[in-house]
This record gives C-alpha cells, sequence and structure tokens, in this order.
C-alpha cells in the first residue's frame, strides 16, 4: 500500500486532471495552484527518501527544465519563421495545386504531416486556414470538410521525429532522466510513418465524406478590393518585359487594367506590351495580394523614386498594414493625400483606396493626387508604433485588424537557423534545447525577430501546463506513487503478455489526452510505462514510446489540443463533429500501434 504521503499525491493528480478539463478555469491559474499545493505540502509535511529529505523547490525545476526550454525555444523559433513570411510560399503552391481537389487534399495532408514532425503545428495550421478557406470558396467545397483533416493530419506528422510536439520532447526528456537511454530524434519515426499513413488515408478518402457540409460563410472570407499603382523601378523584374511574363509571374492571378507612362495617357494593357521603368501598373486586389504582387515584381506599391519623402517611414522598424476609413469629420476630405500633406502629417504611406464598393478605373495623376471622398478606405503601411498610434486620433476610424508585414529578405536566413536547429539535433552534436536556444539567439541578433516576437511565441497556458504536470510527475515518482499505479494496471491486466499492456496503455493516452492536457497525460504516464516494464523485466522503450504516441491522439474533443480549436472556429465545427471523425481515428491509430509496436520492438 502506499504511504500517506503517496495517497496525496494521487489524489492531488486526480485532482490536477479534474482541474486541467475544466474550462471555466484558466489552465495558467490550475497549473499554479497545483504547484503551489506541491510546494506547500511537504514543506509542512516534510517527506524523507533513501537519498534524503525531499525539498519542496525541487517542484519548481521544471520552468528550467531541458524540455521546457526546448519546447520554449522550438515555439519562438517557429514565430520567426512566421514573422519572416517564410511559410508564405508553401500557401501559394498548395492554393495552386488546387485544380485537382483530390489529389490536392492529399497533397496538403501529407505537406501538413511532413512539415509539423520538424515544426510547431500551430504556425502550420494557422498559415493553411486562410488557403484552405480561399479554396473552398473557389471550388464551390465546404472549409469543413477540409480544415479538420488538414489540422489532424499536422497531429499524425507531430509523432514521427522526438521534436514533432512538446508531448514527445517531454516524454523523452522525463524518460531519459528515470535512466531509459536517450531516445534519439528519428527512433520511432517509421513506426510512426506507418501508422500516420494508414492515418493519413481515413483523413483523404472518409472524414471529407462524414463531415458536415458547412456552407461557406462568404461575408467572412470576403476581403475589400484596393485599387493601386505598381510602381516599376529599372532594373527590376519586370522592367523590360511583356505583359504576359510580368502577369505569368504571378500565376495569373494579377490583372492590369492600365499602364501609365510619362505624361501620356493610359496604355491598354496589351499581352505583348513591354514595361519601362518608371511605368505604372493600375491593379486592383487584396492587402496580400497587391505586396506579393510588390515582392514578386520588385515594384512598388508607393513611389520608387528616392526623394519620395515616405521612403525613410516604411523603412524604420517593424512594418505594419492597416485599412482606415474617411468619416464625417476628417480632415482629409475633399484634399488629396498630397495636398493635406498625409506623409509628413502621420509618418505613414499610402498604398491604395477602396471606394464604395466601386473598382476606381484610371487615376492618372496617381494615389497621392486623388480627391478623397466621404467613406473611402485607405490601405496604409507604415511602423507598428506608428500604426498603433492611429487608434487613438480622431481624424479616421481603423477597421478590422492590423496585418504584420513579414520582413522577406530575412527568409533564406530564417530557414538556414531553423535548418541548423534540427540538423545539430538530428546528428548529436547538441541537444535540441542548446541547438533550439543557440538558433533562438542568432534569430534576434539578425534581426529576424525581436524580443516582441519572442513574448509573442510564448505561450504561457505550455508552459505552466509542462511546468506543473512535471512536478506532479517528481511527485508521483519520489513518494512510489507512480510504482503504485504500474502495480494496479498490472493487477488488471491480470497477466496478459505484454502487446496486450502496451495496447491498454495506448488506449489509456489516448482517452486521458482527449479530457486533460496532453503533456499532463504524458508526463505523468511515463513514469508508470517505465515501472510497468520494470516489472515485467523488460526494456521500456516500447512502453515509453506508447505513452508517447497515446498522448499524441488528441483527436476526439476540440479542447484537446489548441490547432483544434483553431478549425474549430474557422470551420464552424460543432463538438460532435470531432467525435465523427476523432473517434474512428483514435480507434485506427490505437490498433495499429497496438500492432506495431511489438513488431518493432520484439515483445513476447
Amino acid at each position: 500500500m502506499p504511504d500517506n504521503h503517496a495517497i496525496a499525491v494521487l489524489l492531488l493528480t486526480v485532482s490536477a486532471l479534474l482541474l486541467f478539463s475544466r474550462e471555466r478555469i484558466p489552465l495558467a491559474t490550475s497549473c499554479l495552484l497545483i504547484l503551489a499545493v506541491l510546494a506547500v505540502g511537504f514543506e509542512v509535511f516534510p517527506y524523507e527518501t533513501a537519498e534524503g529529505v525531499v525539498r519542496p523547490v525541487d517542484f519548481f525545476y521544471g520552468f528550467g527544465h531541458e524540455a521546457l526550454v526546448a519546447v520554449c525555444a522550438l515555439m519562438v523559433a517557429g514565430q520567426g519563421l512566421v514573422r519572416t513570411g517564410a511559410l508564405e510560399p508553401l500557401g501559394f503552391v498548395l492554393a495552386k495545386l488546387w485544380r485537382r481537389p483530390m489529389l490536392s487534399l492529399f497533397l496538403t495532408l501529407l505537406l501538413s504531416a511532413l512539415l509539423s514532425a520538424f515544426i510547431n503545428n500551430v504556425p502550420i495550421v494557422v498559415l493553411l486556414i486562410p488557403v484552405l478557406l480561399n479554396v473552398a470558396g473557389r471550388t464551390n467545397n465546404s472549409p469543413a470538410s477540409l480544415l479538420m483533416p488538414m489540422g489532424f493530419a499536422t497531429l499524425l506528422g507531430g509523432m514521427g521525429t522526438t521534436i514533432g510536439t512538446s508531448t514527445n520532447l517531454l516524454v523523452v526528456s522525463v524518460a531519459s532522466e528515470m535512466g531509459m537511454s536517450t531516445l534519439e530524434m528519428f527512433d520511432f519515426a517509421l513506426p510512426a510513418a506507418i501508422a500516420g499513413s494508414i492515418g493519413l488515408a481515413f483523413l483523404w478518402l472518409i472524414a471529407p465524406r462524414i463531415l458536415p457540409r458547412h456552407q461557406v460563410d462568404a461575408s467572412r472570407n470576403i476581403n475589400r478590393i484596393y485599387t493601386a499603382h505598381l510602381h516599376i523601378p529599372g532594373g527590376s523584374f519586370a522592367d523590360g518585359k511583356p505583359v504576359q511574363e510580368a502577369i505569368a509571374k504571378s500565376d495569373g492571378e494579377m490583372r492590369i487594367s492600365l499602364i501609365r507612362r510619362d505624361s501620356h495617357e493610359g496604355l491598354v494593357p496589351l499581352p505583348d506590351t513591354i514595361i519601362h521603368a518608371h511605368d505604372r501598373l493600375l491593379v486592383h486586389d487584396t492587402p496580400e495580394r497587391l505586396k506579393r504582387f510588390e515582392q514578386l515584381l520588385g515594384a512598388g506599391l508607393h513611389p520608387v523614386d528616392p526623394e519620395f519623402a515616405g521612403r525613410e517611414f516604411i523603412m524604420e522598424g517593424k512594418q505594419q498594414l492597416a485599412e482606415i476609413l474617411l468619416h464625417q469629420r476628417s480632415p482629409l476630405l475633399g484634399q488629396s493625400l498630397q495636398s493635406a500633406g498625409f506623409v509628413d502629417r502621420y509618418r505613414l504611406v499610402a498604398l491604395g483606396v477602396h471606394r464604395d464598393g466601386h473598382i476606381i478605373q484610371s487615376m492618372p495623376h496617381g494615389l497621392g493626387n486623388l480627391k478623397l471622398q466621404l467613406g473611402d478606405i485607405l490601405l496604409v503601411q507604415g511602423s507598428s508604433e506608428r500604426i498603433n498610434n492611429l487608434e487613438f486620433m480622431e481624424d479616421f476610424f481603423v477597421l478590422a485588424g492590423k496585418t504584420d508585414l513579414p520582413h522577406s529578405k530575412k527568409i533564406p536566413l530564417a530557414l538556414l537557423i531553423m535548418f541548423l536547429i534540427i540538423l545539430l539535433a538530428a546528428l548529436k552534436i547538441l541537444p535540441i534545447a542548446i541547438s533550439a536556444t543557440a538558433g533562438v539567439l542568432l534569430m534576434i541578433v539578425t534581426r529576424c525577430i525581436d524580443w516582441k516576437d519572442v513574448s509573442q511565441g510564448l505561450n504561457l497556458p505550455v508552459i505552466m501546463i509542462v511546468a506543473s504536470s512535471l512536478a506532479l510527475g517528481h511527485a508521483l515518482t519520489v513518494t512510489g506513487g507512480s510504482e503504485f499505479l504500474a502495480a494496479q494496471f498490472l493487477k488488471l491486466a491480470a497477466g496478459a503478455p505484454p502487446p496486450v499492456i502496451i495496447s491498454g496503455l495506448i488506449l489509456l493516452m489516448a482517452i486521458l489526452t482527449n479530457v486533460v492536457s496532453n503533456n499532463a497525460a504524458a508526463v505523468i504516464g511515463t513514469p508508470i510505462a517505465i515501472n510497468i516494464a520494470n516489472e515485467l523485466q523488460l526494456s521500456p522503450e516500447a512502453f515509453v514510446i506508447a505513452v508517447l504516441f497515446g498522448a499524441n491522439m488528441s483527436y476526439m474533443t476540440p479542447m484537446a489540443y489548441k490547432t483544434n480549436l483553431l478549425i474549430m472556429a474557422a470551420g464552424n465545427y460543432q463538438f460532435m463533429d470531432f467525435v465523427r471523425v476523432g473517434l474512428p481515428l483514435t480507434l485506427i491509430m490505437w490498433l495499429a500501434y497496438s500492432l506495431l509496436l511489438p513488431l518493432f520492438y520484439y515483445l513476447p
């Protein structure tokens, strides 16, 4: 029988799991409560083991734990990829592929899974949600049939390496601390790939058919169309090229209404019309696409003359886009941007204009000389500080959210740093915690990200759940609680062979991870798995990996994983939609791993 301390820790563990499953109590608050109860409890009621008295401060060691350092560093490194726009080309490629929906869905699922084996799946899901919403609108498909398969594909891919998810890092680290040989990055990649392939087939062929076909809410996805000029500098891609080649560079998405050249009237943009330096191409599109055309053609949505007054304002600090509406009291009404001194007054640059749902067919003297009207919406760019200041001005209304502009020139550098983080860890030159931390430092020094990006990349609930779960795991280990749970598990198994015990362990973790945090399930389950292996006098690897795989099966509830909540909102899913797809997927993965692990680890 366990002693009083072990019983108290077991009761606290049950309480923690209940708290973690309650949405009304903030997760970070529950975690802090667990940490405080452990520290105070062992301070007031000291506990002595063969190694000496358990120090209450040891329950806070999770905040400096190697696994948490690695998790935080990888989250920030992933933010670096987002901030530089390094993942955006993937979105463009996938958007182009959606001419054959079935093949395109398969490629989307496959790429999502492969990327999530090395990169935090949250930025991948955030990137692909607007891509798939746009695809659903263009192909008259329901977004609900695309988003959930994509989200679950990233969860499948995350099982493939030790750095795929925070759960993997925690399991590997805790097992290593308990004396098991350290699992290398690709040690369980093969069973994960085989089982993941079966799961992907289900998500590709069956899941879209059993998901509800919600109609696309067009009002949520329609972006304002802005009229703008693309200014062509000498030596840019478009300089000296025919119109058809410039359009081809944008994959046929760009539509040029008119070409303005010197003082001449507009030229009709025929396919073979040659674009010259200093031409202005009149285009109409969404802010995101306009910025993309600007980048592809090496052009500017503002005058490219070095003497342009606003040049310094689009070079300083972190750049953002904003949309501002001119109301009846705006001092800009009836004036042009140039006559109102817009650039000097607000230290912003206007890139385009949206007028009452109408397409402006001509701006002969440029946006700066266009007479502004009530209801006009301007697309403006400037430093984040200037954009934030707009909200305190009464000259206009700031619409929607602000859009961070990626440091596109830093894309190769950010990708190189991420590659080095993974390579150094894979070759065992540096532990992942050290390589990832060094990578974050490089991203900061090279200005791929700043300290604000670092804070945005970190997730407080994840940090707190990891620290409190490690504290609970430590308490279970030192008091013998994990040994007691392992013994009870084996008693329930009643002499079953190891493959059956492995299967039961996977199923238990899969159920637990959908009710409470996957990280909590993993950290609590790992010591139990090692104790079960010790009782059976078998190598612990298969049992630990069973916990790892089971704790990653967060498919059955929207609360089980952050990306589930993201796709729930975007796809207008109900709770039962997750059960409808997540339950069969969980059963498929459970059966697959139940068969594969005994084969790979030669269990009798």
